[in-house]
Parts: C-alpha cells; sequence; structure tokens
C-alpha cells in the first residue's frame, strides 16, 4: 500500500512539474514572439556590469535612453534583437567587451489594437504574441453582441500604406473563410457596426424593428413580426424601400422577395 501511495506522488510531482515547464515555454514563446512598441517598459541587465541595470520606457519614436550608448532604437524589434542591438551598440562603441545583454518586459502597453463597435467587451488590448489573428482579437473582445452585423472591418498601416479590409465574421470559425482571418498588427482598428434592420408594423403581432438574416424573405421577416394579426393578411403586404437615388418606392411584394437594410414592410388589413 505504502508503494502504491508513493508511486501516486511521484506520478502528482511529476505532472504538476510538466505543467510549470510547459507553462514557463508558453510564456517564454509569448516573450520571444513579442515585439516592442511605444510605452513598452523594459528592463535591460548587461552580465558583470550592474552599472548598466536599468529600467526603461518606449517613448513614442520607438527609442529608449540608454546609458553610454544614448538613444537606441529598440520599437517593432523582438526582446532577442534589442538585445543585439544593445550588444553591439556597446561593443562598437567599446564600452564592454563581448557584451551579454538580457531583456525583460516589465509592463505592455505598446502594440495594441483597437476593438470596437457592437463587441461585449470594447476597447485597446495588447498584442501579446506575433501571430494574433482577427479571430484572436474578436475573442479577447468578448465576441459580437446580438446587434452586431456579421461583417467586420480591419482597418491599419501595412509597409506604410493605409490598409483596409471587410471581413466576414461567420467565415472565421466556420472555416469557410480562412484567408480572412488574417494577423494583425499594433495600430489595427476591428470595428463592428450595427446590424442592418428592417420594420414591420400595421396589422402586425409585433411591430417593430428588428435584425435582417442573411437571405431573409418577406415571409421570414412577417415571421420575426409574429405573423399577421386576426384582422392582417399575408396577401396584403406593402413594402417601402429607399432607393440609391434616396427616392422610396412602394411596391406590392412577393413573400420569396429578399428583404434589404431599412425596408419597411406594412401589414395590411384583410379584405374578409
Amino acid at each position: 500500500m505504502k508503494s502504491v501511495i508513493r508511486d501516486f506522488l511521484w506520478v502528482c510531482i511529476f505532472c504538476c512539474g510538466m505543467a510549470a515547464h510547459a507553462q514557463m515555454s508558453a510564456t517564454t514563446v509569448l516573450a520571444q514572439d513579442y515585439r516592442l512598441g511605444s510605452g513598452d517598459s523594459i528592463g535591460v541587465q548587461v552580465f558583470q556590469n550592474p552599472d548598466l541595470t536599468v529600467e526603461a520606457r518606449v517613448s513614442e519614436s520607438g527609442a529608449i535612453s540608454y546609458p553610454l550608448i544614448g538613444n537606441v532604437q529598440l520599437g517593432g524589434l523582438s526582446l532577442a534583437d534589442a538585445e543585439k542591438t544593445i550588444a553591439i551598440a556597446l561593443s562598437s562603441g567599446g564600452f564592454v567587451r563581448s557584451p551579454q545583454v538580457n531583456i525583460t518586459l516589465k509592463q505592455v502597453r505598446g502594440n495594441q489594437v483597437a476593438v470596437l463597435g457592437q463587441v461585449n467587451r470594447p476597447g485597446r488590448f495588447p498584442l501579446e504574441t506575433g501571430n494574433t489573428r482577427v479571430s484572436d482579437m474578436l475573442a479577447t473582445a468578448g465576441g459580437v453582441t446580438p446587434t452586431g452585423d456579421d461583417v467586420l472591418i480591419l482597418t491599419g498601416q501595412r509597409q506604410g500604406q493605409a490598409f483596409r479590409r471587410v471581413i466576414d465574421i461567420p467565415g472565421l470559425f466556420l472555416n469557410q473563410k480562412s484567408e480572412d482571418d488574417v494577423v494583425v498588427a499594433g495600430g489595427d482598428t476591428l470595428y463592428v457596426n450595427k446590424a442592418p434592420v428592417f420594420y414591420i408594423y400595421g396589422e402586425a403581432q409585433r411591430p417593430g424593428p428588428y435584425r435582417i438574416e442573411r437571405g431573409m424573405t418577406v415571409m421570414q421577416a412577417l415571421a420575426q413580426g409574429g405573423g399577421p394579426t386576426a384582422r392582417g393578411s399575408q396577401n396584403r403586404l406593402k413594402l417601402h424601400r429607399r432607393e440609391a437615388s434616396g427616392k422610396v418606392t412602394e411596391t406590392v411584394p412577393q413573400l420569396t422577395d429578399v428583404v434589404r437594410p431599412e425596408d419597411v414592410i406594412y401589414v395590411r388589413e384583410s379584405i374578409f
């Protein structure tokens, strides 16, 4: 019995150790992938040179002020590349022979992405890895609200040029348009607009505005409003639609017609 308990304890210790190792490895990967941005706070150490141990904040221009070498441009660099940059500057300046530089990330402020509009937790969120995608940022913001649209607009900068992309949200998670699940970059903005609506009034059970689902027909729209009242008729409908010119037209729709944003469906009284 004692041997069984001892073996069980060893298994627990081993599993805990493996979990801790996995967590440390994951943290290391995050730190290696992260690229420094303005507002980030870092700690810099040089082996056997305690006078060169400093804490610094990356400026808006992406630089820090460091002893002996002055301003060093670190914005956009990984921690490993930032260490090499400082090491080269110390070595080439003749200040330290073969410097061993270590940089730790103290506080993340830069490389943020804004997720705005119809999401559950709108705000600015830091990029913790170099391959964070649109779906990751949506999940971080708590997903889309019930009033949110099925598409989002991604804007930012790519290679110094303005970047804009309209992305189908369901396609991201249904793997229909996985190519739209692009990698986001610091300074990007994801915006989810309100979903388009239609209006139903007259002899409808529940008149009012309703969200338009994809491919929604007049019959489905009528069902959203609870159907006609006892006095109304689904065969006596009027559709008011604003055209691109701004003119509002009135037609008698078919039940199979597709509903468009801002359509107004009027349910008239039955003749009998």
